[in-house]
């Protein structure tokens, strides 16, 4: 039985490390259509719609195996479809919307590097929330390496204004969606001790596009079907829809369910690696010295912060 409980752990680590070299990719793909001509809005609609359709017939199918019927697609109480929402307003529509709006401002390594800050972030959160419930309170040495971290996203902060001559609002929507996430991740758990994960995979995305659609009216659709049927915007908008969105939240709220917010944001680490690899090459992106050292400050002084919060809970 531990055994199978090891492996079973290990599969859902595996499950939560692929996502998020996958979510790694997805600022190029972003920065793309951006180039292309298309909104924030725009690209995450269309992502969550392609995403849902996919995700709905199986839905549909695992409600009417149980017996539910239709009815077994909404919530049991108001309280919970609420709940719903607000994880499609933090994992989806305000989520994106600051992300990819910071990829209008700044590169997509630099948005990577700075989401780097959500396992940093989602670790504090939890701490806080275990120490008004009197439980483990965060160590002298978490936030040292804390500041580490901070101090390596201040370094490639400046490193965008000095250097790169980029807009700093960009980093700021980075650090907002970062917060966002975490509250995601926060809420999460909550909901998925009744409900099973493609119900709740589902309404991110309904209730994310949802939540994006009083965003057209401050700045309408403009991207011409033309655009979107373009090898190029539509090949990018297929891989944001089909593996990133479908495939990738399904997969990481299972992940998450499985081994907790810490150690499934932890891995999102690894989104600046992917990044990189990917944008410098196909988006022709600079990646100085100075933004390598803030990149190995907020990689090292993280992850020493959440070994030592887990060391805390053993």
């Amino acid at each position: 039985m531990a055994s199978t409980t090891k492996n079973g752990s290990l599969l859902w680590h595996i499950v939560a490390i692929t996502v998020a070299i996958i979510w790694g990719t997805t600022f190029v793909s972003s920065k793309i259509l951006i180039n292309a001509g298309m909104t924030p809005a725009e690209i995450m609609c269309v992502r969550f719609i392609i995403a849902y359709i996919c995700l709905l017939p199986i839905s549909i199918r695992g409600c009417i195996k149980e017996g539910r019927g239709l009815r077994g697609l909404f919530c049991d109480t108001l309280k919970d479809e609420f709940g719903m929402l607000l994880l499609g307003i933090t994992g989806g529509s305000l989520y994106f919307l600051f992300e990819n709006s910071a990829l209008e401002y700044t590169q997509a390594s630099n948005v990577s590097i700075i989401i780097c800050t959500t396992p940093l972030l989602t670790m504090l959160a939890t701490s806080l929330l275990a120490h008004k419930g009197n439980g483990k309170s965060v160590s002298t040495k978490t936030y040292l390496y804390s500041a580490i971290a901070l101090l390596g996203v201040v370094t490639v902060v400046l490193n965008g204004e000095l250097v790169l001559k980029l807009h700093p609002l960009g980093d700021i929507l980075t650090f907002g969606a970062s917060t966002v996430w975490v509250i995601y991740s926060i809420l999460l758990p909550k909901l998925d001790s009744r409900y099973p994960t493609d119900m709740i995979t589902r309404k991110v995305f309904i209730y994310g596009v949802l939540t994006m659609l009083p965003v057209f009216l401050f700045r309408p659709w403009a991207t011409p079907v033309s655009v979107l049927v373009q090898p190029g915007v539509a090949g990018n908008l297929l891989f944001l829809g089909l593996l990133a969105s479908f495939a990738g939240y399904f997969g990481w709220n299972a992940a998450l369910s499985k081994i907790g917010a810490v150690r499934a944001n932890n891995y999102l680490y690894l989104n600046p690696l992917a990044t990189a690899v990917i944008a410098i090459p196909v988006l022709h992106e600079r990646f100085t010295w100075i933004a390598g050292i803030g990149a190995i400050l907020i990689i090292t002084g993280m992850a020493l912060a959440s070994r030592e919060s887990s060391g805390q809970t053993h």
